[in-house]
């Protein structure tokens, strides 16, 4: 059975519904990490380490892989802003234990050669970094519109380097970490800024969906280099 959801933005929203969902917005930020967490050390404990490596090794399996994803994403992000709260939630959930999965390997090895202390730095450089842009966001009154066209034409390059690189086996390096740390903070200044021109009051499962994956996009590139510099 659907539950009937109001569809008024969050902009045209109260005052004291805005505060209402962007506390629930950011509390499902919160437990999405911890489900994130609690996933992947279920995944790390359970998955043959052969089977982890093999993902790295096999560069079309991989690239097989971020195919599946990335159209497990949409999904993911439509379940998540249905007019069923059941749906919301099952899509953020799938989510999570997408992200779980393609994060296995990298955890693995972060693990093994730079020790799991290179993950705590990289989580708290990550949370520091959200929590800075987020209060620009918040407090600045600047538009961030411009950063729409940016982020979209960084992210078909970056994707098409990726792709690249797994095609013909080449390393694409520290300034492209660096590279995805920007594009990925610019986009968590973009969405936060535009939370409440773009969801309803009762869409924070969904809008808490799309801040979790920059998150984890940060996160990502973070850790990667951090181990690059302890390589």
């Amino acid at each position: 059975m659907k539950t009937m959801m109001t569809d008024v933005l969050v902009a045209h929203s109260s005052d004291v519904e805005k505060a209402d969902f962007y506390k629930k917005t950011y509390l499902h930020v919160a437990l999405a990490i911890l489900a994130f967490i609690g996933v992947e050390a279920v995944l790390l404990q359970i998955v043959p380490d052969q089977l982890i490596f093999a993902m790295f090794a096999q560069r079309y399996i991989w690239l097989l892989i971020i195919g599946v994803f990335w159209l497990a994403s949409i999904l993911a992000t439509k379940w998540s802003l249905s007019l069923d709260k059941s749906t919301q939630y099952f899509g953020l959930g799938f989510y999570v234990v997408l992200e779980a999965v393609i994060f296995l390997p990298l955890v693995k090895i972060a693990t093994l050669y730079a020790g799991p202390q290179v993950i705590y730095q990289a989580a708290m450089l990550t949370i520091a970094m959200f929590s800075g842009i987020s209060f620009i966001a918040f407090t600045s009154k600047r538009d961030f519109s411009f950063l729409r066209n940016i982020i979209v034409i960084g992210g078909f390059i970056s994707l098409g380097l990726i792709v690249g690189g797994m095609l013909f086996a080449f390393n694409l390096g520290l300034w492209f970490s660096v590279g995805m740390v920007i594009l990925a903070s610019a986009t968590i200044l973009y969405q936060t800024s535009k939370l409440k021109d773009s969801y309803s009051t009762n869409q924070y499962v969904g809008a808490s969906l799309q801040l979790f994956a920059s998150i984890m996009l940060l996160f990502w590139y973070i850790l990667s280099i951090l181990m690059s510099r302890r390589s």
